[in-house]
């Protein structure tokens, strides 16, 4: 069943000198999305990629501010649309699966659709990014206790409430890492699509490194823990301070118990000083928590206030037809 009113839909393509790849995404995209509006945001590049982008006919945006995070920020603040679609600008993802993602986001009433790269060659996805990438989605998995499959994908359909509830603190590739996590604390519904991922085109080079970015993910990761998680991040230094404390402790009552004496006066007084100190620990994590569930509620707020005039509900019940194999 058609739908009366079409929905808004926004391509948000973030870009830093990206002139060889750029206008191809933009003309792709366009012949497959014809009604959807097309924004590049250029990220300070400083080759023709903003240019190659208007003669392709996307509409660009500019953020100064280094980072993919700043640019999606950027975008997501200043467009306004019921459905956004978000890729990467390097010519790598496959085009072609982008109706059906949005299609899936509509139908199944989602709020965040993620496309799981599959196939990908050797020049595609080096050997140090893989085991990167296996390595921090089971961290994320054992964190967050949740099984998304790509949580480093640049390929990604969202509903507006997920988009405008979306704090996006993040600077650089972490964003979506920081995606994933935000559709966890919001207990929203999300499937995965599988799609091809292919190589840069020659003259094209990536942006990312191995080390640097792993070092930024893990701190990134480590820190959205300690903001979402403290019980169980600050837990581990109330573990660590306890048996150090009980360690310490436990021979110097046991003697004393059996002597009346106290000879080893210094370990006493390092035991006491780690239990109180595990114990202060303790309780500001519970603080926190408290605070972190103040939040969580300012948070689903948000997201319930942003649903627009598409809701997913009505979408999903006037449009019909798409495979739901995929919906976790």
């Amino acid at each position: 069943m058609k739908l009366e009113l079409e929905p808004k839909i926004a391509v948000i393509i973030p870009c830093l000198n990206e002139q060889i790849t750029i206008g191809k995404v933009v003309r792709s995209l366009s012949k497959l999305l014809s009604n959807a509006k097309i924004y590049v945001v250029d990220n300070a590049s400083t080759d023709a990629t903003a240019q190659e982008a208007r003669d392709a006919g996307a509409i660009v945006l500019t953020q100064k501010i280094p980072g993919k995070a700043n640019a999606v920020r950027h975008a997501f603040a200043n467009v306004d649309a019921d459905v956004y679609l978000m890729i990467d600008g390097d010519g790598t993802y496959d085009v072609s699966v982008a109706p059906m993602m949005i299609d899936k986001l509509i139908v199944d009433q989602l709020d965040m659709v993620v496309s799981v790269r599959s196939n990908p060659s050797d020049a595609a996805y080096r050997f140090g990014h893989q085991i990167g990438n296996k390595f921090f989605n089971h961290l994320f998995k054992i964190i967050f206790e949740d099984k998304f499959t790509d949580i480093f994908s640049g390929y990604r359909v969202f509903s507006k409430a997920f988009v405008k509830s979306f704090p996006a603190l993040s600077n650089n590739f972490e964003i979506e890492a920081e995606l994933c996590v935000h559709a966890v604390l919001l207990k929203v519904q999300t499937a995965e699509v599988i799609s091809d991922y292919g190589a840069r085109p020659d003259g094209s080079s990536s942006k990312l490194s191995t080390i640097g970015d792993g070092f930024s993910i893990m701190r990134k990761i480590i820190q959205l823990m300690r903001y979402n998680k403290p019980i169980a991040f600050f837990g581990i230094f109330v573990f660590l301070c306890m048996m150090t404390a009980f360690t310490l402790g436990i021979p110097v009552l046991i003697e004393f118990y059996e002597t009346g004496l106290v000879p080893r006066f210094p370990s006493l007084i390092v035991a006491t000083g780690f239990f109180i100190v595990g114990v202060v620990i303790f309780i500001t994590s519970l603080i926190l928590d408290a605070m972190q569930r103040f939040q969580a509620e300012n948070r689903i707020f948000a997201y319930l206030s942003a649903t627009g005039a598409f809701g997913r509900r009505n979408l999903g019940q006037e449009k019909s037809g798409v495979n739901n194999e995929n919906t976790r």
